[in-house]
């Protein structure tokens, strides 16, 4: 095989080859190292890729096939994490594996390197001060989006064709839109957060992948979904894999499509836009129902809700990590914007929590009364198609904690709905700027549809290809 031919590989075509024994797994990994090596101008890698894979199952579905995981969140045992922050120094080995990177051994896939991510997460970009700003393969002087930012520069840049991302206001689909990969948010409790976290972020945060595909991701959610002992939520299995739904073509649905942020305000860029309503004339000729129409949501309220959720969780991983490490949480080891969110979230009192709950629990029966009449909504994935590095400074010590939130999701604010809601939204690559840029297109499902949802994304996928568009970097 040849660097060329790995590199328009998906994981599900290079897992069937490596099952047939068309190529072996040692000339895989040789060529995902050297194509890893090949996108270090990228800055995606966090310190130096492993040696040899971790560990990981022979007869798995994607047995052999290359894989990286983000800085953050899930952790594999005696790998160091260090969450994009100087506070962690070059990051500290984990003891054991998490629930999701068991599932992602369990399936075959062969770890090879960690992915940068903001400090903590926090962020639509990927730039922390810790190990300097990752590029876009698209255009290196651009954002690949955050916070699994290096996650997505490296499936973008075909150095591996899936990767490990994790979302709580857009973290998957913002970087899927700014690289032109799928990103798939799934339902709350689809993915087990444990056994660090029962709900972590109040419930917002679920981890997943980045990848080229559809059919790659709902392969990756057949193999890696379902409940864990201790796990607060038990969802039904799907009726069939989702791996089936992807060419089975999607029943005729109701698609309500919005085009006004639910959150963070700021303004719409036209071409983001104009994809949408591209895709809404697509669904149109497949047959769907589509018209104008969203849930009615107090915009205000949802912000000021999810600003205590965020920053309530920075303050606490902050003070919990400070105290592990007998570090003094201060400008010297956090980013400026960091620092002012976790002194805010920790004035926040029991009752700030049970307020922003409120607040969440409205906007889901909200949203869940709209979905009595509308199948899917259809909406931009991002404000704008991607940022230029620099624009989202988060050590920009003129922001105070409301003000980087409303920095944040001025430019994302149509994704933090379904991480409250715990609906699954997926990201697909649907428009193109002038520039050649990639603009990605939202699409939410009812909480626990994933079915539908990757269903439709098939059809889209066939009706839209993107697998023939790479960046100029990849």
């Amino acid at each position: 095989m040849t660097p060329e031919e790995y590199a328009e590989l998906d994981a599900t075509a290079l897992a069937a080859l490596l099952r047939d024994g068309e190529v072996t797994p040692d000339e895989v990994r040789d060529l995902a190292a050297a194509a890893l090596d090949a996108a270090a101008p990228l800055n995606a890698v966090v310190g130096e890729r492993f040696a040899a894979p971790l560990d990981h199952a022979a007869d798995g579905p994607f047995a052999g096939v290359p894989f990286v995981i983000k800085d953050l969140i899930l952790h594999a045992e005696g790998v160091p994490q260090a969450a994009g922050s100087r506070l962690l120094g070059d990051g500290v080995p984990m003891p054991s594996d998490t629930h999701l990177m068991t599932r992602f051994r369990r399936a075959g896939l062969a770890t090879l390197a960690r992915t940068a991510t903001p400090e903590l997460g926090f962020n639509a970009t990927t730039e922390p001060v810790a190990t300097g700003p990752v590029r876009n393969p698209w255009d290196t002087t651009r954002s690949p989006g955050g916070s699994s930012g290096g996650s997505a520069a490296l499936v973008a840049a075909r150095a591996v064709p899936v990767a490990h991302a994790s979302d709580g206001g857009g973290s998957i689909r913002i970087p899927a839109a700014a690289c032109g990969l799928v990103g798939l948010k799934p339902s709350q409790g689809r993915t087990s957060p444990g056994p660090d976290y029962a709900d972590p972020l109040l419930g917002m945060g679920i981890e997943f992948v980045l990848a080229r595909t559809v059919r790659d991701v709902a392969g990756m959610l057949d193999a890696v979904h379902g409940h864990e002992p201790g796990d607060r939520y038990l969802l039904p299995d799907p009726p069939r894999p989702y791996a089936d739904e992807v060419g089975a073509g999607c029943r005729p649905l109701r698609v309500a499509v919005c085009t006004t942020p639910f959150s963070g305000g700021g303004s719409v860029d036209p071409r983001c836009t104009a994809a949408v309503e591209s895709a809404a004339r697509t669904l149109e000729g497949l047959g769907h129902a589509v018209e104008v129409a969203a849930p009615e949501l107090d915009a205000a309220a949802f912000d000021a809700a999810n600003l205590v959720g965020w920053t309530s969780f920075l303050a606490d991983g902050v003070d919990t990590l400070a105290a592990a490490l007998g570090v003094e949480p201060g400008p010297d080891v956090l980013e400026a914007a960091s620092l002012a969110c976790a002194e805010y979230g920790r004035k926040l009192s029991a009752t700030d929590l049970y307020a922003a709950d409120r607040v969440f629990n409205a906007t889901r029966r909200a949203v869940a009364a709209f979905h009595r009449r509308y199948d899917v909504v259809l909406t931009p994935t991002m404000n704008v198609p991607n940022t230029p590095l620099g624009h989202l400074d988060q050590d920009d010590a003129s922001r105070d904690a409301r003000g980087w939130y409303d920095h944040i999701f001025s430019t994302a604010g149509f994704t933090a709905l379904s991480n409250v809601t715990g609906n699954p939204a997926i990201s697909l690559p649907l428009g193109r700027t002038e520039e050649g840029w990639p603009v990605g297109v939202q699409v939410m499902a009812p909480y626990g549809d994933e079915s539908t949802l990757l269903a439709l994304a098939g059809d889209l996928e066939r009706a839209t290809p993107w697998a023939g568009h790479r960046p100029p970097a990849g």
